[in-house]
């Protein structure tokens, strides 16, 4: 394998066999090289591929800021991914690592960010927070400095993103969103929901997907309006409180709610109240 591009002594660039730009990380690896170069295997610490405006950004990205940082973000990545059971979206290696390194800088500037959803990201995203508490402490490990558990969610945040491949902006709006549509739903039945339920977290695990579906605009077709009617039927109270959300999503996405994607939450409705009544 042959050096395509000196990015600095730790980061270079190739090729694969289809002509595709790889990014090759490894600590010297660009040390006195030039293009055309062997790079030497052994020193090849990370292979990847992106996008190639993405590349153009890590290039900018690596030229300032130390090699240490990417590093730290390649620990978290692969936590992330043997916790969550997915790989993430390979653009994280330059949101995080910027993020992380701004946030170091901050910190010794003592300028304070705090997370206005440090709540709801815990409640409804605790793996990706605990990740984040451990990249914190990683931190905190290697910098000697003590990172807030602000910003553990924050680099929560950036493991979300990468999981739904979304826009950061737009990801951030959802453990807002999960706590507004939850809290329509304890309004409209006068409850207080059993959180430590099985029926629960099926109901915040179908709301975290139906808002994903929003943001990607890829909500579930209108197929079989039978079974619709049946179960706006069937569930009257779960119906009217699933209309109620679908004017939330429709508010804050300016996407439409298919029929398809009422049934489904009119039925997680009905199955959480049921649930929580059955246990009072």
């Amino acid at each position: 394998m042959k050096i395509v591009k000196v990015i600095n002594n730790n980061v270079v660039s190739s090729v694969d066999d289809k002509e595709c730009e790889l990014i090759i990380l490894g600590r010297g690896i660009g040390f006195q090289k030039n293009s055309g170069d062997e790079i030497e295997e052994d020193r090849i610490e990370k292979v990847f591929q992106l996008s190639s405006a993405a590349n153009s950004q890590f290039e900018s990205l690596v030229k300032e800021i130390p090699y240490e940082y990417i590093k730290y973000t390649d620990e978290i990545v692969k936590e992330a991914a043997e916790v969550i059971g997915r790989s993430l979206n390979r653009n994280i290696y330059i949101t995080l690592t910027d993020h992380l390194h701004f946030a170091v800088e901050r910190y010794r500037k003592n300028i304070v960010f705090q997370n206005a959803l440090l709540w709801e990201i815990k409640k409804f995203y605790s793996r990706e927070y605990a990740i984040g508490l451990h990249a914190v402490e990683m931190i905190k490990e290697k910098e000697g400095i003590e990172l807030s558990a602000d910003e553990a969610a924050f680099i929560a945040l950036h493991i979300v993103n990468a999981e739904m491949d979304a826009d950061m902006t737009k990801t951030a709006d959802i453990p807002g969103m999960l706590r507004d549509m939850i809290n329509i739903v304890k309004y409209s039945f006068h409850v207080t929901l059993d959180e430590d339920s099985l029926c629960y977290e099926r109901f915040v695990t179908h709301l975290k997907f139906f808002i994903q579906r929003a943001i990607e605009q890829s909500y579930y077709p209108s197929e079989d309006c039978e079974f619709y009617n049946v179960y706006r039927k069937k569930y009257p109270k779960a119906y009217a409180c699933a209309r109620k959300i679908r004017t939330y999503m429709e508010e804050k996405t300016g996407n439409s709610v298919t029929d398809e994607e009422m049934m489904y939450l009119t039925v997680h409705i009905s199955r959480v109240i049921d649930k929580n009544d059955t246990e009072q």
